[in-house]
Formats: C-alpha cells, sequence, structure tokens
C-alpha cells in the first residue's frame, strides 16, 4: 500500500517510522552526519510504502515555492532490506503521479546523489547544472518535465 499524507496527517507510528528509515539509510548507513529533521517535514506531503505494517519505501514532495521554484522530490529512501525489489522505482512514480495530479508546475526539480544518476535519469530526470557537495556527498541538481 502506498500512502500519501500531510504532516499532520500521519499517526505517531507513521512518523516513527519515517524517521527512523531516513536516519537508518542517509545518518548510519551513508555515514553522514547531517540534520535530518530541518522543519521542512511540516510543510510536506510524505510518500510511503507499507509491508505489513512496516514502511519500507519513502519520498517526500515540496509544493512549488516551498523549497525551489518547482515542484519537488526528496529524501528518496527504500529500507536495505527492500531493496532490488523495484520500490525506489515504484514510490518514484507514485511520487510524479501525484505532482501531476494534485500539484502546479510544468517541471519537477530535485537534488539527486550523483551515484542514482542512472536511476533517475531511467525515470525521466535530466542534469542541470553543476555537481555539487551536499552533506560531504556528491549530488546533481535535476529536472522531468510534466509538460511534454
Amino acid at each position: 500500500m502506498i500512502a500519501a499524507k500531510t504532516f499532520y496527517e500521519l499517526n505517531n507510528q507513521e512518523l516513527y517510522q519515517i524517521l527512523r528509515l531516513r536516519s537508518e539509510v542517509f545518518v548510519v548507513e551513508q555515514d553522514c552526519v547531517y540534520q535530518d529533521l530541518d522543519n521542512k517535514d511540516q510543510t510536506s506531503i510524505h510518500i510511503f510504502q507499507k509491508e505489513k505494517d512496516e514502511i519500507v519505501a519513502y519520498t517526500r514532495i515540496f509544493k512549488s515555492g516551498d523549497y525551489y521554484k518547482n515542484p519537488s522530490i526528496g529524501r528518496v529512501v527504500v529500507s536495505k532490506k527492500n531493496r532490488g525489489k523495484e520500490l525506489g522505482k515504484k514510490i518514484m512514480i507514485h511520487s510524479i503521479e501525484y505532482i501531476k495530479k494534485n500539484l502546479k508546475g510544468e517541471k519537477i526539480e530535485l537534488s539527486a546523489q550523483k551515484y542514482l544518476d542512472k536511476f533517475y535519469k531511467d525515470l525521466g530526470f535530466y542534469k542541470i547544472g553543476e555537481d555539487y557537495l551536499e552533506d560531504g556527498i556528491p549530488h546533481q541538481r535535476m529536472l522531468i518535465d510534466l509538460i511534454r
């Protein structure tokens, strides 16, 4: 089951699982000390997939102007034990469709970890600008056109 909820619609268990998953991957697994709790969750739409009452994949979506000029997707994550099942692709497609259906904008923008270049390009995103470091990890800015 994939769900979409605002911060205020999340129950305590869902919020805890989301924060735990992000911490497990972005802080512990990637060995990156950074401030994940950035006061942006409150304005985000949280897209998550549950299997057996456990959140296994997640993204957060911002409306135009909340993070970038365009709607954006961030914190794309799949639990380590559930990788290889195309859950990342599935939740990204769901997130893109959510934006197309519910948010205004001609493009979706994101800050992608450089090593995931092929993953995002396979979804239709293209790189703009130069690579940069974010929290010590190489990143690139990417866009996808919603109006073709």
